[in-house]
């Protein structure tokens, strides 16, 4: 088990209760702790097989910029790849996004969202941070008065944790919306007829930078995790299965949808991982229900053609760890300024918005659409090419790429 548990059958009592031990929990559970307030954090699964997951790799200015200021950005700093820019192909022809040009200075960082979970529970380990793995059954109550609850089972024993405030941060498919009554809940819903099939090998990436592209056979994206490890993806049915694939038959697809000059560069071997996404765009707009607040995932999924999901959940906990901090004030007794909690789903949603737009234009752009013909087709060169003649085009793609400032 990672950290402490509660003791066998009791009652125990924290602060903050904190529903999923990914990168969005355990960032709040630090910077919570960093201001003095206490935290509990549950994850249902065990740390081995959080630490399993693989996940996004590109990390906006801010996030990298807070994973600083929670002390858990060593690391990062030292083995992340800071890229100023990124490359958009269509066809056979090829443009670079200049995106320190273009935005003052802003890049982005590649490093993997296993090595942020890793180096967050690094951070909670070295403050003697309380993570509960293996928490099943999770129940919240009471969320709509002032004194919410959660039971969960561990070891065949029913534990409870009264606190004052529960942050969901445990993904799509979590407790934590699940607990919100139907008829209080506002979600919106687009699910794309498409998906990405994804390949992580110890290769050299096939360029400095990555590269989006998009060609007659769908949309490709050549990316990695450091100069001898590669994740490339390529367009694929939502419903594809990963055992249809060797990994010849993906190296040979994947050349098929890139420039015939970047093909040429491809290194191939070996698989260490492969995995489907299926595409879907979602916002929870009630990311706040009484005690219970929703953070990343649980409250929102955008599609991974902008690099937002995980940059996403870091602004939420941005704005949710302010709110608290106000809310306790900086003694950590409670009591404090409740505005900056009411105010909390506004402030995420400004933000989630933009990055909904943001990836859902990426996505139109990059991929093929069939059901959108070729008259679609045509739009999307039309696009490339203003983005080719237009600085301020491209300044806007960069300008979101970087992420928008919180």
């Amino acid at each position: 088990m990672g950290g402490i548990s509660a003791p066998g059958g009791a009652r125990t009592r924290t602060q903050v209760l904190i529903i999923g031990g990914g990168p969005s929990g355990l960032l709040l559970s630090q910077l919570l702790d960093l201001a003095g307030i206490d935290t509990v954090v549950l994850e249902r699964r065990s740390r081995a097989h959080v630490l399993s997951r693989i996940r996004a790799g590109v990390l906006e200015q801010g996030t990298a910029d807070l994973l600083r200021r929670a002390g858990a950005g060593g690391r990062m700093d030292k083995e992340g790849l800071v890229h100023d820019g990124v490359e958009i192909a269509f066809g056979e022809e090829r443009l670079r996004i200049d995106l320190a040009g273009l935005t003052g200075g802003s890049t982005v960082m590649v490093y993997g969202q296993t090595e942020v979970t890793a180096d967050l529970y690094a951070a909670r380990d070295a403050r003697a941070g309380v993570v509960i793995d293996q928490a099943e059954d999770v129940a919240l109550f009471g969320l709509e008065g002032e004194a919410p609850h959660a039971t969960f089972r561990r070891d065949g024993l029913t534990h409870r944790i009264d606190c004052d405030f529960i942050a969901g941060c445990d993904g799509f498919h979590g407790v934590s919306r699940r607990s919100i009554p139907a008829d209080r809940l506002a979600g919106f819903e687009l699910v794309y007829p498409f998906g990405w099939l994804g390949m992580l090998a110890d290769v050299p990436p096939v360029s400095d930078e990555l590269i989006y592209a998009s060609g007659p056979r769908g949309f490709a994206l050549c990316s990695m995790r450091s100069p001898t490890r590669s994740r490339y993806y390529i367009q694929c049915a939502s419903d594809e299965e990963v055992s249809n694939w060797s990994d010849d038959r993906f190296w040979e697809a994947l050349a098929d949808h890139l420039p015939a000059d970047v093909a040429a560069g491809l290194e191939t071997g070996p698989a260490i991982e492969k995995s489907v996404a299926p595409l879907r765009s979602y916002v929870c707009e009630t990311m706040r229900h009484g005690r219970l607040f929703l953070a990343g995932d649980a409250a929102h999924i955008v599609p991974p053609t902008g690099a937002k999901g995980l940059n996403l959940a870091a602004s939420d906990i941005h704005y949710l760890s302010q709110a608290l901090i106000d809310w306790y004030g900086r003694e950590g007794r409670g009591g404090g300024e409740e505005a900056a909690l009411v105010a909390y789903p506004q402030r995420a949603l400004a933000r989630v918005w933009k990055a909904e737009r943001f990836s859902w234009w990426m996505t139109t752009l990059l991929h093929d659409l069939p059901e959108r013909g070729a008259f679609g087709r045509r739009l999307q060169q039309a696009e490339f090419d203003y983005l080719k003649a237009s600085r301020a085009a491209r300044a806007a793609l960069a300008e979101n790429y970087v992420g928008l400032a919180y």
